[in-house]
């Protein structure tokens, strides 16, 4: 058993956590992550209307008794959704753990404290993890510049970016971006954080609701199979790297404007990929730690197998290079 102050404040039994996913967030995923001892995440912005996700997490309380979470992206739109009136429902739900992320999250967290919901929020950067943490959030997930989603503007890897936030945040602290195995769990413990944040190797389970197709892709996928757009926008993208990123690149370089590649990035169409399995039918998130992904096991097989491992590391490995017992390790 691997316990952390992340485990103990959100009352957890593993330091693992499913982070939000569009399309991917969904109830099915999130209560086999709870019932395996993890902290799944229901996204709330998957869900078209705020009644939606009240229905979504009524139906994912029938599949778990365990706790999970709710994540609630607060980004930019030209038409934003109700973020109050999703917010009433997580409350009015009774949901304790909530994930936020994107732009200045304040008002938020000023309400979900006031109920007694505990705040996890995400950012890819020091200073605006240290502005989080004065705004009362209870964790921060810190998203290196490997992650699937939005990396940023910084491009600073994990192994910079997890120390550099340990020696500044007082508050517990999940590493996010590039973990997918034991490995990297221990890695994260070591470089001092409090556990790890896993979306494409979550997608890659038994009860992820996404095509077959999608998994098996991620599966045959390395390291080098995704794209970064919208980097001439300033609104950095890691997604899984088919026929539609490789045009917007193409087109970001003869100086496209967004308008310019709007059907072509649709989110409607990157749903569609969940939906058929045609990865090359729209844009789709993915990070660079699919060349750490070979199987397609179920949530309680993936977490049992991380937490077994990084148990075994830290004891067997580990231990054997302090006691002068490499040798004996490495065989």
């Amino acid at each position: 058993m691997i316990k952390t102050r992340f485990t103990d404040t959100f009352g957890v039994e593993h330091p693992i956590v499913q982070g939000g996913m569009q399309w991917v967030g969904r109830a099915e995923l999130v209560a086999a992550v709870a019932n395996a001892g993890a902290l799944g995440m229901i996204t709330a912005l998957t869900q078209p209307t705020p009644e939606d996700l009240a229905k979504e997490i009524a139906r994912c309380r029938e599949m778990t008794d365990k706790p999970f979470g709710v994540n609630l992206t607060i980004l930019p739109a030209i038409k934003p959704p109700p973020y109050a009136e999703y917010r009433r429902v997580i409350i009015e739900s009774g949901v304790k753990i909530v994930e936020t992320a994107g732009n200045k999250p304040q008002e938020h967290v000023e309400d979900f404290k006031k109920h007694g919901v505990k705040v996890l929020h995400k950012c890819t950067s020091v200073r605006h993890a240290l502005s989080a943490e004065r705004m009362g959030v209870d964790g921060i997930s810190i998203d290196g510049f490997e992650c699937a989603g939005h990396p940023g503007e910084d491009d600073t890897p994990g192994l910079v970016l997890i120390p550099a936030a340990a020696d500044k945040i007082k508050i517990p602290m999940i590493a996010s971006g590039g973990f997918a195995d034991a490995r990297g769990l221990v890695a994260a413990l070591a470089l001092g954080a409090d556990g790890i944040n896993m979306g494409t190797r979550f997608m890659c389970t038994k009860e992820s609701p996404i095509h077959q197709a999608v998994k098996e892709k991620i599966v045959a996928n390395d390291e080098r199979s995704t794209d970064l757009i919208f980097r001439t926008l300033r609104n950095t993208s890691r997604v899984a790297k088919n026929a539609i990123s490789q045009q917007v690149i193409e087109l970001e370089k003869q100086g496209a404007t967004f308008e310019q590649v709007k059907e072509l990035v649709a989110g409607s169409r990157g749903k569609m990929v969940y939906v058929n399995g045609d990865t090359d039918e729209g844009v789709w998130s993915a990070g660079m730690v699919q060349g750490l992904i070979h199987d397609i096991p179920s949530c309680a097989e993936l977490v049992s197998r991380i937490v077994r491992e990084a148990e075994a590391i830290i004891r067997g490995r580990l231990e054997a290079l302090l006691s002068g017992g490499a040798r004996e390790a490495a065989e």
